[in-house]
């Protein structure tokens, strides 16, 4: 991956902190628990979204400051059941943007042998940055369009 490819994805990802406000800010309180099948609601994703930044944070900073560091796997639905996935979003959604905000900023400022470094993810296996970032550029913006979907918006 080069550098305009790994600048594209950071703007990907960041952007995923305003798809993800404005999808909320879109919904209405019966809209934001409404779900599709088994699938959550907007309000659960929004807490995912920030348990989820905040695991991922850890794993990306254990990857660059840690040599080849064991990143443990999360049981999300786990999470959702123990973590009260029902309580109000604002908090959780404030940070979630303020993480991904601060990773972004991470990303931009670490140089091209950072770049190289690896983990290893207890069910992928070798993870390197890149990977969390190819991954992570597209995490908000598929939830984003799952709470859409739930809360019964057309989503393109």
């Amino acid at each position: 991956m080069d550098a305009t490819q790994r600048r594209d994805l950071i703007e990907r990802y960041r952007d995923g902190g305003r798809a993800v406000s404005e999808a909320v800010a879109s919904l209405s309180l019966v809209e934001l628990d409404r779900r599709a099948g088994q699938q959550w609601s907007a309000r659960e994703v929004v807490h995912h979204l920030a348990d989820a930044e905040m695991i991922e944070g850890v794993r990306l900073r254990r990857i660059l400051a840690e040599d080849e560091p064991l990143l443990p796997w999360a049981d999300e639905a786990e999470y959702a059941r123990r973590l009260h996935y029902q309580r109000p979003v604002e908090a959780s959604l404030g940070v979630f943007k303020a993480l991904v905000a601060a990773n972004a900023e991470l990303l931009e400022a670490i140089d091209e042998a950072l770049w190289r470094r690896r983990g290893v993810h207890a069910l992928r296996g070798a993870y390197s940055v890149e990977d969390w970032l190819t991954e992570m550029a597209e995490h908000a913006h598929d939830h984003t369009a799952q709470m859409l979907r739930a809360a019964g918006h057309d989503v393109i």
